[in-house]
């Protein structure tokens, strides 16, 4: 049974072009009773309106997508690199036809997000957790995009919509903690 310590996420040692480009996250929307996650390899952490935020994207295609629509919380979860199998999965299957945690082994948990109606769930298996409130939502218009490459991301034309959340807690693995300043 996994325990997490808060901490504050000055202090995390992490490389956020690493840990989401390519070692990837589960973005988490819902409550206990229910839930979807996604794997997702777009997104950021940063500072935004004197506020750490961080942002993700999601296809309106997506079950995620609905969840996202009624929660003004969600989840950011980190694993390390034993857990690719599960990550691969969840982006590859869809929460409308498997219970993609029970399928892979994860643990849900729900954690109460200050200043949110709801709260957010995350997996226990997870080495970093960012819960955060939703801040903003826009949907990305191509007539925007200044490098007409990027229109070649989205040959269907399912552009994604961006969430801005505020991250008002980041808990991580007690056994991990000694490379974060607590």
């Amino acid at each position: 049974m996994s325990q997490f310590i808060e901490t504050n996420p000055n202090d995390l040692p992490d490389n956020v072009f690493q840990s989401i480009g390519q070692e990837w996250m589960l973005i988490t929307v819902g409550d206990k009773n229910q839930y979807n996650t996604m794997t997702a390899s777009w997104g950021g952490w940063g500072i935004l309106w004197n506020r750490k935020v961080c942002f993700c994207v999601i296809r309106p295609q997506r079950f995620t997508y609905e969840f996202m629509e009624r929660s003004d919380a969600f989840s950011l979860s980190f694993f390390d690199a034993s857990y690719r199998a599960v990550l691969d999965y969840c982006g590859t299957h869809s929460g409308r036809k498997v219970d993609k945690a029970r399928e892979c082994g994860l643990t849900p948990f729900e954690v109460e997000v200050a200043g949110a109606k709801t709260n957010a769930v995350s997996f226990k298996e997870a080495r970093l957790v960012l819960t955060c409130k939703k801040l903003y939502f826009h949907d990305l218009d191509p007539a925007h995009f200044i490098d007409p490459t990027i229109a070649n991301v989205y040959p269907s034309r399912d552009y994604h919509r961006m969430y801005i959340g505020e991250i008002v807690s980041c808990l991580v693995q007690a056994e991990q903690s000694a490379g974060v300043l607590l």
